[in-house]
């Protein structure tokens, strides 16, 4: 292995979007364009002529450069289109711990390391496989699922595959996003951004859900990549949770996209309710891990207590 570091304007992103496109655990975060979205600023290791990369997001706090996990962003973490073993894995962490003195990252599903020789905590994501029919994909969806959807059809909603971006964003924040008091107005802007570069690139479906009455009750973002389909964001409002919009929006998906060599990833989650919820179709539990390295002063160590609160954010209801 020729592991090195390489500052932004050292990256060809050329044979970087290479690697990540032919890796058999690439990942739509990990594109140069994405990241450079999302990032303030990234840097990467990467080894021999791009076989491997490992994308390094950064940013300053208290005088101190360290590497973070960006809003939009799930999983990161050693990329590659050769065998990745753990040992593999545990020597991109060495060097990157060597530079840098604060590290809280998400690797991705496919990297191990040794749970002993790191602070690490297990993130948990779930994904469905779509190559099944829709009915035999239905069969499995949990009985509480099926009746919430009967009643979602029977109160006559209806999808447009088509919707503008800025409505989904607009319907978040003026719901669960006035709960959230971390997000600012930057990181809409980011996600502005997002939406609309992925749409430019042909990689992005964008759905809004209406109800009888032809109002906007739930929308949701998702990004078609790497035989991926992955569900980055959503919106939704009273009515939309009255009548299971979102329930019904991400079915439809599944009616739309059934019998594909595609992989629906739910973008996680840890928290109790939407675990259960994204369960309920079926899907399979999936960890990756979340990891930090600190060998920052004991001041600093104190100091920088409030970056464990910096964490992935991804927008689902």
């Amino acid at each position: 292995m020729k592991i090195k570091y390489l500052d932004n304007s050292e990256i060809d992103k050329k044979k970087w979007d290479e690697c990540i496109k032919k890796s058999f655990n690439g990942i739509i975060y990990a594109y140069s364009w994405y990241l450079d979205i999302v990032c303030e600023d990234w840097a990467a290791l990467v080894d021999d002529d791009y076989l491997r990369v490992f994308p390094l997001p950064i940013k300053y706090k208290y005088g101190v450069q360290l590497v973070y996990q960006p809003f939009f962003t799930q999983q990161l973490g050693v990329i590659s289109q050769n065998i990745l073993t753990q040992e593999v894995v545990e020597e991109f962490l060495a060097i990157l711990s060597k530079r840098f003195k604060y590290i809280e990252l998400n690797l991705n599903t496919l990297n191990k390391v040794d749970a002993s020789k790191y602070k690490v905590r297990a993130c948990l994501n779930h994904e469905l496989d779509l190559i099944n029919s829709y009915e035999n994909i239905h069969k499995k969806y949990s009985e509480n699922l099926k009746r919430n959807l009967k009643k979602a059809e029977q109160s006559g909603l209806f999808i447009n595959p088509n919707i503008k971006p800025d409505e989904i964003i607009s319907l978040f924040k003026l719901n669960k996003g006035k709960q959230l008091t971390h997000l600012r107005e930057n990181d809409y802007i980011t996600l502005h951004r997002l939406i609309y570069a992925a749409i430019g690139k042909g990689l992005a479906k964008v759905y809004g859900v209406y109800s009888a009455q032809n109002q906007l009750c739930a929308g949701a973002f998702f990004l078609n990549s790497n035989r991926k389909l992955t569900f980055i964001f959503s919106g939704m409002n009273e009515e939309g949770k009255r009548v299971h919009a979102l329930a019904f929006l991400i079915d439809q998906v599944i009616r739309e996209h059934s019998t594909k060599h595609l992989t629906l990833d739910f973008e996680g989650s840890n928290y109790e309710g939407l675990a259960r919820f994204y369960k309920s179709y079926g899907s399979e539990k999936i960890n990756y891990f979340n990891i930090i390295i600190n060998n920052l002063n004991l001041p600093f160590r104190i100091g920088l207590v409030i970056l464990r609160k910096i964490k992935s954010f991804t927008g689902k209801i």
